[in-house]
């Protein structure tokens, strides 16, 4: 994806920085070796007391600036993970690599040289953002962008050098690279980011890659036969007005009738497909459901880009550049999406890293069959240690409950409230006419409400002057029920030089709902929220100043005039993920 460069000074003092954190890993201070079950030494990086919001099981590169995840994939028993980085500041830089780490699980990782550098015409001057393929015979490729020698952004591939090595440390850049030129109907500086390709029924391999005209985004759709050879479809695959560019395109098959995955070229009449959209002009995520017939080029999404609240996203906090791969040793869609900071540029050089990934999700199909559905994959839960459970705990009007006994700045948080009478809630007469985001961006955790707000007070300080409140409220309206999902960062933090947008989003709520659900992955300075089983998502970025370590607190609250019931809450304190660099290999 595009960025733009930071000022020569910021650079200098970057590479400074740069020089001082190698210097310390090299010399081991601070680190410590460990070896894993495939015999590798690595060294696994500690949070010290210097950096409080350096998370513990998040993944992000040992320093400077990572975005976009890359090409993601499963091949020989091995989870890769591949992401743009710049190697020499933590700020975004005009020689982006591919970074590459390696994981048996999804959560410990190891950081392995890196896979993608600038070093030809085609991709002189940066590698960009793209995808991986499994093509037959289980042989993986990757398709990415280059800028190259005149600025312009190419598509190329890159094969692995050695296929028995299950960690494919090394790449080779294909002879006729570059692949993909941009067409005429698109701006040369404007043409990046390839999709997974999948076979079409006529057994030709389809990739999308984004693009923009003037003021309009668009999906390109090209075909080949041999992986190698590409040709651009007449008309584009999606485009849309008033948006600007589009980056990292998406397009995969969900199942109708199961909570599993499938792979990327399935289609039939038992899945529905879905095109995930990132507007660099917005910093979100957008995702159309809709009908797809490969032998036509026709994607039909449900309902067209309004540019409004309406519009479906992964995730309504900070989350962009998504990417998703079937995860065919489980059955499953993994979905990956980049979190940026929100402390200043400034913040980043001194920190000395900028960037993190979410933890990977599991996608599907709500039986609704109107949204797509979104919960952490279960090996996360490997890193759960000390537990404590509250149950049929009454939390009338006003009131707030400390949940002590778990390390409150590292913590996964599962409550299930029981609700009074839906109709007691709130009346809400025409909600296509209200904003979430600007209804949650109103003092609105501190605000009696009628059935809510309630939900959970996270890096929060002992006093609450310092907290982040992620929570609920439940309203009618003539027609149907809904509920209301915020994260109120306007007391996240005393510190004054921060993004404290506040994000929220709408879902229906069943008429007969009896319960619903909250969980909060809690790591040092993100929060990962899912509501309801993972109907909607939101994921913030926060840096209190006092609620950092062991004066981070977690509450549950309820400000609504009606009581609700904790039915069951489980909260867990969470152990650092083993991420470190490869060492050696000994030979077996």
């Amino acid at each position: 994806m595009k960025k733009f460069a930071a000022p020569l000074l910021l650079m200098m003092i970057s590479l400074l920085v740069f020089v001082m954190v190698s210097f310390l890993l090299n010399s081991r201070n601070g680190i410590e070796a460990s070896a894993d079950s495939n015999n590798i030494d690595h060294v696994r990086f500690k949070v010290t007391d210097e950096q409080p919001y350096r998370t513990s099981y998040h993944f992000q590169p040992p320093q400077n600036w990572m975005n976009d995840p890359n090409a993601p994939m499963y091949y020989k028993g091995v989870y890769h993970f591949f992401y743009q980085h710049n190697p020499y500041a933590a700020t975004f830089g005009d020689k982006i690599i591919w970074a590459h780490s390696v994981s048996s699980d999804l959560i410990n990782w190891i950081h392995l040289n890196n896979a993608l550098e600038p070093s030809e015409p085609y991709d002189i001057n940066s590698c960009w953002s793209g995808s991986a393929t499994i093509l037959p015979g289980e042989k993986p490729v990757i398709l990415y962008t280059g800028i190259d020698h005149n600025k312009h952004q190419v598509q190329n591939l890159a094969t692995p050098k050695n296929l028995s090595d299950p960690f494919l440390r090394e790449w080779t850049k294909h002879p006729q690279n570059p692949l993909i030129t941009p067409p005429n109907e698109v701006e040369e500086d404007e043409f990046r980011d390839p999709t997974t390709a999948w076979h079409g029924k006529d057994g030709k391999w389809r990739v999308i890659i984004g693009a923009q005209k003037g003021n309009k985004g668009k999906a390109i759709l090209y075909q080949s036969e041999d992986f190698v050879n590409w040709t651009v479809s007449p008309k584009p695959f999606f485009a849309t007005d008033n948006t600007r560019v589009i980056e990292c395109p998406d397009f995969f098959p969900v199942s109708i009738n199961s909570t599993n995955g499938v792979d990327t070229s399935v289609e039939n009449s038992s899945v529905r497909h879905v095109l995930k959209i990132s507007y660099q002009s917005k910093q979100h995520d957008y995702y159309f459901l809709g009908k797809y017939v490969s032998d036509k080029e026709n994607f039909v999404p449900d309902e067209k880009f309004t540019g409004t609240s309406k519009d479906l996203r992964f995730d309504y906090g900070k989350f962009y550049a998504s990417k998703s791969f079937f995860d065919y040793a489980k059955n499953r869609r993994i979905l990956w999406g980049w979190v940026n900071e929100s402390d200043t540029t400034q913040d980043d050089i001194e920190k000395g890293w900028a960037g993190l990934q979410t933890i990977p999700r599991k996608v599907w199909l709500d039986k609704s069959g109107n949204r797509l559905m979104q919960w952490p994959i279960e090996e996360v839960e490997n890193l759960r240690g000390s537990k404590i459970s509250i149950t049929g705990k009454k939390l009338e009007g006003g009131s707030t409950l400390e949940v002590s006994g778990i390390t409150a700045s590292q913590a996964d948080v599962e409550v299930l409230f029981e609700l009074p009478d839906l109709e007691s809630g709130e009346l809400l007469e025409d909600p296509s006419e209200v904003d979430p985001q600007l209804l949650c961006s109103k003092p609105y955790a501190s605000r009696n409400g009628q059935i809510g707000p309630f939900g959970l007070l996270a890096l929060a300080s002992k006093d609450l002057t310092e907290q982040t409140a992620v929570f609920f409220q439940i309203y009618k309206t003539p027609n149907r029920y809904l509920c209301l999902m915020c994260s109120d960062h306007s007391r996240s933090s005393l510190r004054q030089d921060l993004d404290k947008t506040t994000y929220g989003t709408f879902f229906d709520i069943d008429p007969n709902l009896k319960e619903i659900s909250l969980r909060s992955l809690i790591d040092k300075s993100i929060i990962e929220s899912f509501g309801d089983e993972g109907r909607a998502s939101i994921t913030s970025r926060v840096y209190p100043l006092l609620a950092i370590k062991r004066d981070a607190h977690l509450y549950v609250f309820n400000n609504g005039s009606q009581s609700v019931i904790i039915s069951k809450l489980n909260a867990w304190s969470l152990k650092q993920a083993e991420i470190g660099l490869e060492g050696s290999i000994r030979c077996a």
